[in-house]
């Protein structure tokens, strides 16, 4: 008799570790989908960022104008940063890519002053850049405004390919990823169907019956999330060694949000699958369950 309930013990201790690893592969599955879809968002702010307008400045536009121009245009709303080439620099970098000083050919400093702008995602579009241009070339001293313009509009029109596929994958994704777990836990419920039945034969209400498999499904979800988001972390810190550069478009908000939803997802799911399979469960017939 001891032998059988310490098999019976062992066997239900086995179905809870195949569960917790079954549901902690499919929240990897949705931390992956919820992290990519959030560094798609912030590649694409990153690439934006760095998508330069250049403004090109008077040959007589001197040193302390040139400064104070960078100062009215750096306190503009849609400026993320600046950067000011002088003439001199320019010079200086001009003669280190020719290999000669172009000056000492034409008689004096062939380049002119620039401003290099890199603007706030939300105006890296070619309608906004373009009411930008308009107002830059108001001011005194510039000469010409360049950026390119046909890869500003190859980005866009990309990231906007990509973010249209990232959420059908994470629609597919989260349906797939409930279907799993969902079928997971029936079968787990599956297996004590016939104690929910002996159970409502004694007068127990459904509440009471339904309570310690809701109790156990939070904590099956809750330690199935923290086995997923330390998987995904590990994985993570892999990726980071190989290339230390993804922190700039995963931070660590978005580390914490993916864990939170990871957290979230695993309890909220497991407790409503346990809930549905219970009351499938409780409608049945004593005849019915043999029949499953």
């Amino acid at each position: 008799m001891a032998k059988r309930r310490n098999k019976a013990r062992s066997h239900h201790s086995l179905q809870v570790v195949t569960l917790c690893i079954s549901t902690a592969m499919v929240l990897i599955l949705i931390g992956m989908v919820v992290l990519t879809v959030f560094t798609s968002r912030n590649l694409s702010s990153y690439v934006k960022e760095n998508l330069t307008v250049t403004m090109i400045l008077q040959p007589d536009m001197s040193t302390e104008e040139s400064a104070a121009l960078c100062q009215r245009i750096r306190s503009l709303h849609y400026i993320n940063s600046l950067n000011f080439i002088s003439k001199e620099q320019a010079l200086k970098e001009g003669t280190r890519e020719l290999g000669a000083n172009p000056a000492e050919f034409a008689g004096q400093n062939p380049f002119t002053g620039e401003i290099e702008l890199q603007l706030k995602a939300n105006y890296a579009n070619n309608d906004s850049i373009k009411n930008i241009e308009r107002e830059l070339r108001t001011y005194r001293g510039v000469s010409d405004i360049t950026y390119p313009q046909n890869l500003v509009e190859s980005v866009n029109h990309t990231l906007g390919k990509i973010s249209l596929v990232l959420l059908v994958i994470a629609i597919l994704l989260t349906i797939v990823s409930f279907s799993l777990m969902n079928n997971t836990i029936r079968l787990s419920i599956y297996a004590r169907r016939f104690s929910i039945h002996t159970m409502k034969l004694v007068g127990a209400s459904w509440g009471f019956i339904r309570a310690p498999f809701l109790r156990r499904a939070v904590m099956e979800g809750l330690v199935s999330a923290l086995l997923a988001i330390a998987a995904l972390g590990v994985g993570l810190c892999l990726l980071y060694d190989y290339e230390p550069d993804i922190t700039k478009v995963l931070s660590w908000d978005v580390l914490v949000i993916t864990a939170g939803v990871m957290l979230a997802f695993g309890v909220l799911i497991a407790t409503f699958c346990s809930w549905l399979s219970v009351n499938k469960f409780l409608r049945m017939k004593a005849g019915d369950l043999y029949k499953i």
